[in-house]
C-alpha cells in the first residue's frame, strides 16, 4: 500500500466533514417536508410548500455547507477516494433518523453501517493519487473523448426515459426511479464539479482558468444537474424511508461516479491489478452493508414483525415485488 499524498489527506478530511453535514441535512429537510405536507400538497404529489418551511431551508443550508466541503475535496483527491466516504453520511443520517424521526434502525442495520465503514476505509487506503492537471482545457479534453461522450449520452437517454415514462407510473411506489435519476445525473455533476474545483484551485495559484469558456460550460452543467437532483431527491425523501434512501442513493451514486471517473480520468490506469481488486472488494463490502440496511429496515418496528395488510409508498421495496406495485400496474 502506497503512502497517502498530502493532497489525498486534505481530500479525505474535507470529504469526512462533508458527510457529517450532508447526513444531517437529510433529517432536517425531511422534518421540513413533513411539516409542509400537513398544510398542503406533499412534494411527492408535486407540491412546493416546503419552500416556505424554515426547517427545509435549514436543511438546504446544511447540505450546501457539506457540498462546498465535498466540492473542495474533489480539487485535491480523485473521485474514487472522495465519493466512497459518502458512506459516513449514510450512517449519520440513519442514526439521526432513528432518534429524531422514529425511523427505527435494527441491530442488523447497525451491522450494515459498520460494513459501509469497513468497505469505504478499504477503498480509501488503496485509492490512486490525483493526476497532475495544469489547465481546465486538459479536463475538457478528457471530457470530450469518445468514451466519456458515449457514457454521457447513455446517462442522458436513461434519465429522460425515467423522467417521462417511469416516474409518472412508478415513482411513488418504486424508490429506484427517483434515486436512479439523482444518481445518474450525480455522476455527471461530480465530473463537472471536479473540473470547476480544479479551475478554482489553479486560479488561486495564479493561473486564471475562467478566461477559458470550458470552465463556464462546466459551471452551467453543474447548475442544471444540481437543480434536477434536488427536485427528485425531495420527492424521494417525501415518499420513502430516509434510512433506506440514504444507503441506496449512496450505492447507486458511488457506482456511477466511480464508473464515470474511470472513463474520464482513467483513475485505475496507474494501479496494479491487486490494488484494483482490493478497491472492488471494498466496494462489494459497502454494497453488502447497504443491502443489509435495506432488507432489515422494518425489523425495528414491532408492528412490521407480524406483517401489515397494506403497504404505503414509504415502506414499499426498491424493486418490483409488492402488492401495491401489482395494484398500481392493474390501474395502468
Amino acid at each position: 500500500m502506497e503512502e497517502m499524498s498530502p493532497d489525498n489527506i486534505h481530500g479525505v478530511i474535507l470529504a469526512v466533514s462533508s458527510s457529517i453535514f450532508i447526513g444531517s441535512s437529510f433529517i432536517i429537510k425531511k422534518k421540513g417536508l413533513k411539516k409542509a405536507g400537513v398544510s398542503g400538497p406533499r412534494a411527492g404529489e408535486g407540491g412546493y410548500g416546503y419552500l416556505n418551511e424554515p426547517w427545509w431551508w435549514a436543511g438546504m443550508i446544511t447540505m450546501i455547507v457539506g457540498e462546498i466541503a465535498n466540492f473542495a475535496a474533489y480539487a485535491f483527491a480523485p473521485a474514487i477516494l472522495v465519493t466512497p466516504l459518502g458512506a459516513l453520511s449514510i450512517i449519520f443520517s440513519a442514526v439521526l433518523a432513528h432518534f429524531i424521526l422514529q425511523e427505527k434502525l435494527h441491530m442488523f442495520g447497525i451491522l450494515g453501517c459498520v460494513l459501509c465503514v469497513v468497505g469505504s476505509t478499504t477503498i480509501v487506503l488503496h485509492a490512486p493519487h490525483e493526476q497532475d492537471i495544469e489547465s481546465v482545457k486538459q479536463v475538457w479534453h478528457l471530457a470530450t473523448e469518445p468514451g466519456f461522450l458515449a457514457y454521457s449520452a447513455v446517462v442522458l437517454l436513461v434519465v429522460l426515459v425515467l423522467i417521462f415514462y417511469y416516474e409518472p407510473r412508478y415513482g411513488k411506489t418504486h424508490m429506484i426511479v427517483y434515486v436512479g435519476i439523482c444518481s445518474l445525473m450525480g455522476s455527471l455533476t461530480v465530473m463537472s464539479v471536479k473540473a470547476v474545483a480544479i479551475a478554482i484551485k489553479l486560479t488561486f495559484s495564479g493561473m486564471n482558468q475562467f478566461k477559458y469558456f470550458h470552465a463556464w460550460i462546466f459551471i452551467i452543467v453543474v447548475i442544471i444537474c444540481c437543480i434536477l437532483q434536488i427536485n427528485y431527491l425531495n420527492k424521494a425523501l417525501d415518499n420513502f424511508n430516509t434510512a433506506v434512501i440514504s444507503p441506496v442513493y449512496y450505492v447507486m451514486f458511488t457506482t456511477f461516479t466511480i464508473l464515470a471517473s474511470m472513463i474520464m480520468f482513467k483513475d485505475w490506469a496507474s494501479q496494479s491489478g491487486l490494488q484494483i481488486a482490493t478497491q472492488l472488494c471494498g466496494f462489494v463490502t459497502i454494497l453488502s452493508g447497504t443491502f443489509l440496511l435495506h432488507k432489515t429496515k422494518d425489523m425495528g418496528n414491532s408492528a412490521s414483525l407480524h406483517g401489515a395488510t397494506s403497504q404505503s409508498p414509504r415502506d414499499t421495496p426498491v424493486f418490483i415485488n409488492s402488492a401495491s406495485t401489482r395494484s398500481a400496474n392493474s390501474n395502468l
